[in-house]
């Protein structure tokens, strides 16, 4: 039997190719996966144990806060403010900026993450998930970091990724040379390299979309999304719709099949188009996986990875996937 790759060892493996390479990185991830395998285990059990349902707050997107949302918030940062390898945090969950508490060692990496995307699926058994962005800080060492240290455009990350929670958990991760991934092997505890250089088709079949705020956009994103459901594409046929709800498993699914996922900008009550995702914990590291498996994402209008951030949770639309399907979209919103 072929020896199966761990994640641990693929990163090492990485690392010796890396000049630049000190370990802390490596340890940094570490301490994510040791994080993601417990989030795993309670996803894994949630209808047994009493993690259902809201906490009966509300966070700081106005989004009603479910307990395994909580539970999750609370494990990567408990986990990660001890890990020796960050001065920063910043969380979907959180209104601020997490700084890392001067009794733990700090190190010069910035962690930007979903704790638990889709978690309003999770009482109905759908696939939920923690995305995350890595970024290095550009001040000095020597002093406290800021929420400058944060603000910089997707294509600063030094690392990317999400875990997936389903009938398998899975680490999809990129530092810049590639897009890869693992599947947990709960006999051994341990994620075994499954997906390796994993590549977006650059023509796909499938549109994902939520249709039922198709009054709600533009009149340019509504010609975009009719031209995906007739036959006068690419394919010269209809594309699939297929739409989870869960932006992670949506996401997972344009990478492996191809097509795009949009979720474009909506007409509030103020007569404004508002983009939903938030642009550096969703958006920003799913658009560097993307862009390392040869696919695109854009706002309408720009390169997210180009877009420097205004705000922590800044929202923008969001067209993603295969190259040539992302390019029709830009011939519509051009």
């Amino acid at each position: 039997m072929a020896h199966q790759v761990t994640v641990t060892e693929h990163m090492l493996w990485h690392q010796i190719k890396s000049p630049a390479a000190t370990g802390v990185f490596t340890q940094l991830l570490v301490d994510l996966i040791i994080s993601a395998k417990l989030i795993a285990r309670s996803v894994s059990k949630a209808g047994l144990l009493d993690i259902l349902g809201e906490t009966g707050e509300v966070n700081v997107q106005g989004e009603k806060v479910q307990k395994l949302d909580e539970y999750a918030d609370s494990v990567m940062i408990h986990r990660m403010q001890r890990s020796g390898t960050l001065c920063l945090m910043a969380s979907e969950e959180h209104g601020e900026m997490i700084a890392v508490d001067s009794q733990f060692r700090r190190g010069d990496y910035i962690l930007i993450f979903d704790p638990l995307d889709g978690s309003s699926n999770i009482d109905v058994n759908v696939n939920v998930g923690t995305i995350f962005s890595i970024l290095r800080r550009m001040s000095p060492s020597d002093q406290e970091a800021t929420i400058d240290d944060i603000l910089q455009e997707g294509c600063r990350q030094v690392g990317a990724g999400y875990f997936l929670y389903g009938p398998s958990s899975m680490m999809v991760y990129s530092t810049g040379q590639g897009v890869h991934g693992f599947t947990l092997d709960p006999s051994v505890g341990e994620f075994l390299l499954s997906h390796p250089y994993m590549q977006i088709p650059s023509q796909g079949k499938i549109y994902s979309a939520n249709d039922g705020n198709y009054n709600l956009w533009d009149e340019k994103t509504r010609a975009a999304s009719d031209y995906f459901k007739s036959d006068k594409n690419r394919i010269s046929a209809p594309y699939s719709l297929r739409y989870v709800g869960s932006l992670v498993a949506d996401f997972h699914r344009t990478l492996l099949y191809g097509g795009v996922f949009m979720y474009p900008a909506g007409r509030k009550s103020s007569g404004k188009y508002e983009g939903k995702l938030r642009l550096m914990c969703e958006a920003s590291p799913l658009a560097f996986l993307a862009e390392q498996a040869g696919g695109r994402a854009t706002d309408g209008c720009r390169r997210i990875l180009e877009i420097k951030p205004q705000s922590l949770h800044q929202r923008v639309p969001l067209f993603i996937g295969s190259a040539n399907d992302v390019d029709d979209i830009m011939q519509f919103l051009a």
